[in-house]
């Protein structure tokens, strides 16, 4: 059931493209834009695990989910997945490109080899998307792009040197980006996400770790999956027509806090 009907969120009639959409954000993100009514491809690297998220998917909005397997850190992989997502769907009208990692290492340790994959996964397989999908946008004159950033771009620790670029070159594609496609009826936006109990950090950080960055927040806890969807709902809607150019916190206003 669309639950977004005669509203300027309404997403009937659109097709989106969300990257790591197996799990947390990016499902709860496919999610949301299957329940706005839109037709929803989602991607990951491992074919049982997306198939499984696209078929609940699927029996829980009754959207058209479909399942597409790619590793976008590999840039012909990425390349592919813009052809497959237009095939299976007929156009993708929006896109979130969510898929990204973190390898923690100071400037002194960092690896040649982590620091390559970092860039192709995190910065990289947005552009290669973007490209790929920008020219059938501009055709129909409408379009969302959505790149899924990180307070950490904003601010870091020390451990954190490539993640940390990797989001702020984000910011500095989405602006430019934004002003190219603008014209094109192309709204162009980063979503940057503050401590969301995802795998990627309950996997990295130890459980003081974990209780210490929580409490910074303003309202002293991790967010939950479900509640960045609202955000990417936002900007890949009509309702969102006017934002473009903008970096989006949803951090529970952890970067509120001095110090």
């Amino acid at each position: 059931m669309n639950h977004y009907l005669n509203t300027p969120f309404n997403l009937t009639g659109k097709s989106a493209l969300v990257t790591g959409g197996s799990r947390g954000l990016g499902l709860e993100m496919a999610r949301i834009l299957a329940q706005a009514g839109a037709d929803v491809a989602i991607c990951s690297r491992k074919p049982a695990e997306i198939e499984a998220a696209a078929a609940k998917l699927a029996a829980e909005t009754g959207a058209r989910v479909e399942a597409l397997v790619a590793d976008v850190g590999r840039r012909p992989d990425a390349e592919r997945l813009a052809q497959e997502a237009v095939a299976r769907l007929g156009k993708v009208d929006i896109l979130i490109s969510n898929a990204g990692w973190n390898i923690t290492q100071t400037v002194d340790r960092i690896r040649d080899e982590d620091w390559d994959s970092l860039v192709e996964l995190n910065v990289t397989s947005s552009m290669v998307l973007s490209r790929a999908l920008a020219p059938g946008m501009m055709q129909r004159r409408w379009g969302r792009m959505i790149y899924i950033s990180s307070i950490m771009a904003m601010a870091s620790t020390p451990e954190r040197v490539a993640y940390s670029t990797t989001k702020a070159a984000l910011h500095g594609m989405m602006m430019a980006n934004a002003l190219h496609l603008g014209p094109h009826g192309i709204t162009v936006n980063c979503i940057a996400p503050g401590p969301f109990a995802t795998e990627m950090p309950m996997s990295i950080l130890s459980p003081e770790q974990q209780a210490k960055l929580g409490g910074k927040t303003a309202v002293g806890r991790w967010g939950q999956p479900a509640e960045l969807a609202p955000s990417a709902l936002l900007l890949s809607s009509d309702a969102g027509a006017y934002i473009s150019g903008s970096v989006l916190l949803v951090d529970g206003g952890a970067m509120a806090r001095m110090w």
